[in-house]
């Protein structure tokens, strides 16, 4: 591993490592605060300026976080820096939040053997500029599949961060700050990143080799690991779907038994759920990547372009082509939704709509206390259950 990169920079001995994190338009302010908020600790408790930082964009704009909150940049990335470390802060809708200008400038920093690191979807950033090919990289679970589609010479893994040849790339939430507090511990000493860690009341650091959490993976281990283990097994197991029996045998445990599992604690049939597994990864691929219907079909496992999108409607609510064409729509088209949404404060009205483009948009099942009665805009009508196979 390689955290001192950029050290070669003309910076005196005396001088604070210089960081600047680059802000992609709608990034998320929990993945920047948490990466900044570890060296301004590191700099009070130590009792001297251990590092700098700067906020950049790419022309000097302010940044727009993805909840509608506006911070002004220090610099653009045209003036003259002389950073030993880069950051991408990225958020929502990355594939289409960043210019040539940002990672023209990575690449210039990539020259100079600047470490580059990258939160949440930054990740994405990174890739584009061909600065990830031949490294592992971790990045927000709902950004994988666009990274392993576009850029198969990345390695892209599920654990919490990794860091690796000057490289150093983290999920989302609050995970940047153990990244750094990681990254701290290797340049001072395990002392220094405990005892931020107590000022920031966090009682664990997590390690690098953790696997972030995946949706439901948590709730379904708690209440049944053999029911955790079969979900898995049917994620890992998307293009070429495997079948119940072999599923239930490589779980150890009968299909019925399996059957009853599915049924007790998510109250649908393991076909049920599997068909779903393979249609939220073609949502997915349908918002962030520009693969055809065809491939994405392929992709997740169905015999044709015309059985995966009977199934879509069906299960979605909408046919994948629309699916699509609501990530491009510059205006919210539901009457309904913008009655609903009236009283909102403007940002977070705005930050709403941006989040249209997201994968998870409108799949929170439940009902939310307060919001109106009715299905949230896009989410389709429950389904009867039932066995359906793709």
């Amino acid at each position: 591993m390689t955290t001192e990169a950029g050290s070669h920079l003309n910076r005196p001995a005396d001088q604070p490592y210089r960081v600047g994190f680059l802000l992609i338009e709608n990034f998320t302010l929990i993945a920047l605060a948490t990466a900044v908020e570890p060296l301004r600790m590191a700099n009070q408790l130590a009792g001297t300026e251990l590092y700098s930082w700067e906020l950049l964009t790419a022309e000097g704009e302010p940044a727009r976080a993805s909840d509608g909150i506006t911070l002004l940049p220090d610099a653009s990335v045209h003036d003259d820096h002389r950073f030993d470390m880069v950051i991408v802060v990225a958020g929502i809708d990355v594939t289409h939040s960043f210019s040539r200008t940002e990672v023209s400038w990575l690449k210039q920093m990539a020259r100079r053997h600047v470490l580059l690191g990258a939160v949440c979807t930054g990740a994405y950033v990174l890739a584009s500029a061909n600065l990830l090919d031949g490294h592992s990289c971790s990045a927000h679970w709902e950004c994988l599949e666009a990274l392993q589609e576009g850029f198969p010479r990345v390695q892209t893994n599920n654990r919490l961060f990794t860091v690796e040849r000057e490289r150093m790339t983290c999920t989302g939430g609050t995970v940047p700050m153990h990244m750094m507090l990681s990254f701290l511990a290797r340049r001072h000493g395990r002392e220094l990143s405990n005892a931020i860690s107590h000022m920031f009341v966090c009682d664990r650091v997590r390690e690098e080799s953790e696997q972030q959490p995946m949706p439901l993976h948590q709730r379904l281990a708690c209440a049944q690991p053999k029911l955790a283990e079969a979900a898995q097994l049917m994620e890992a197991n998307i293009e070429e779907p495997i079948e119940l029996q072999e599923l239930a045998t490589l779980a150890g445990i009968s299909r019925r038994q399996l059957e009853r599992l599915f049924l007790k604690h998510l109250n649908c049939t393991p076909s049920r759920y599997y068909l779903r597994v393979r249609l939220s990864r073609a949502r997915r691929l349908l918002k962030q990547t520009s693969s055809s219907i065809v491939e994405i079909a392929s992709m997740c496992g169905f015999v044709s372009a015309t059985h995966f999108s009977r199934c879509y409607r069906k299960t979605m609510g909408r046919a994948p082509k629309y699916e699509r064409t609501q990530v491009y729509a510059s205006d919210v088209a539901d009457s309904g939704m913008i009655d609903t949404m009236a009283s909102l404060p403007s940002s977070s009205r705005q930050a709403l709509r941006r989040a249209r483009t997201e994968p998870t948009y409108g799949t929170f099942e439940g009902q939310p206390e307060g919001h109106p009665e009715g299905q949230p805009e896009g989410q389709p009508e429950s389904q009867p259950e039932g066995t359906a196979s793709g």
